[in-house]
């Protein structure tokens, strides 16, 4: 069941990461994060209303709180580097970001057997080239080195943080909205504080209504995916957990490859193979 949704985990992110990609080609960042968001959080009210969800309190939601203050800062972090550095770099090192649950699990106690150890570093290596590592070029500024690092520490705060906002179902979903409205919070306040500032907030034409399905998507995907992971941590190993659920940067590639018809390199189709033997691996230890 850990594997399972692992995997589902990395599959969502990783398609919601290529659609978020996608959308800020042509509409501010800060709109996307913040859009997307409040789709998710609008959709998730409705479900914890409908299962009475609101009688799942406890000192756990404020897991939730700030987990849905760091996601926001990690993925504005993230994209902020994507846009001053070079993506064969800043990619492969945000997966820096499953050291935090892996950590995590090890300080709890976990203890992985060899199986797993193996397929963990194959994993891990994997996911890195799979990246496509740039290894040679112009220096990478020193800015976008500490942005990737902030977005990587943030992304694995994320992990570890959100398992422990909840053990219940109904009480996951409520977890995943208190997260994601703390998102919200935070991403409409930047958003006015960029705008207050002579930021462009929205793109030339206005509020991007044809874009809405997409947004929804986003951030519905992500929401989900928060959900699975927490899932697959509760009901397994969070070492196996935190590294099968980071292989997302590979579906982001192979979904670039298919929808944008973008050639893999050859150390971007031999990591996508480790990983798929790293993910064998793990799932049989």
């Amino acid at each position: 069941m850990t594997a399972f949704f692992a995997l589902a985990t990395s599959l969502l992110w990783g398609l919601a990461d290529f659609g978020g990609g996608l959308l800020t080609r042509r509409t501010p960042v800060l709109t996307v994060v913040a859009v997307s968001q409040a789709i998710a959080a609008a959709v998730l009210g409705t479900v914890v209303m409908a299962a009475d969800g609101w009688n799942e309190t406890g000192p756990r939601l404020w897991f939730a709180c700030a987990a849905g203050l760091a996601g926001p800062v990690a993925l504005l972090a993230f994209y902020k580097a994507l846009a001053l550095g070079p993506m064969g770099v800043v990619s492969p090192l945000a997966t820096l970001s499953v050291a935090v649950p892996v950590g995590v699990g090890l300080l709890l106690g976990e203890r992985p057997g060899p199986t797993q150890v193996l397929g963990i570093a194959v994993a891990v290596a994997g996911v890195v080239l799979a990246g496509g590592p740039q290894l040679r070029g112009a220096p990478v500024q020193r800015q976008t080195i500490l942005l990737t690092l902030v977005a990587a520490l943030g992304f694995g705060t994320v992990f570890a943080l959100f398992i422990e906002a909840s053990t219940t179902v109904t009480g996951l979903f409520l977890a995943l909205f208190v997260q994601r409205l703390t998102s919200v919070a935070l991403g409409g306040a930047a958003l006015y504080v960029s705008a207050a500032l002579g930021t462009t907030a929205l793109p030339e034409g206005g509020f991007p209504w044809a874009s809405l399905p997409a947004l929804a998507f986003v951030g519905l995907a992500d929401v989900a995916a928060n959900g699975t992971y927490a899932v697959a941590a509760q009901h397994g190993p969070i070492t196996v957990a935190a590294v099968l659920a980071s292989l997302y940067p590979v579906v982001t590639a192979l979904a670039a490859r298919g929808f944008l018809g973008e050639r893999l390199r050859p150390v971007q189709a031999a990591g996508a193979g480790l990983a798929l033997l790293g993910t064998l691996l793990l799932a049989t230890g």
